[in-house]
């Protein structure tokens, strides 16, 4: 769970509905605000390390601030 983590600790400010969805056969996809960022079974992979932030950084928060405590 270290992908939702990762997003809620660092973009709870702009992240309206995270969802992780995983299911039989190793289905695990993470959907923002209603779009698939990362699928397991789409890519046939676990998503490395920090790929998933990366993937929000890059489509959702390019010029945004991370949150900070």
């Amino acid at each position: 769970m270290g992908a939702a983590r990762d997003l809620a600790h660092h973009y709870q400010h702009i992240i309206a509905d995270l969802t992780l969805v995983m299911a039989s056969k190793g289905i695990f996809d993470v959907v923002v605000d209603g779009r698939t960022l990362y699928s397991k079974h789409e890519t046939g992979r676990h998503a490395e390390p920090g790929e998933v932030l990366a993937l929000f950084r890059e489509q959702y928060a390019a010029d945004v601030t991370p949150y900070e405590r």
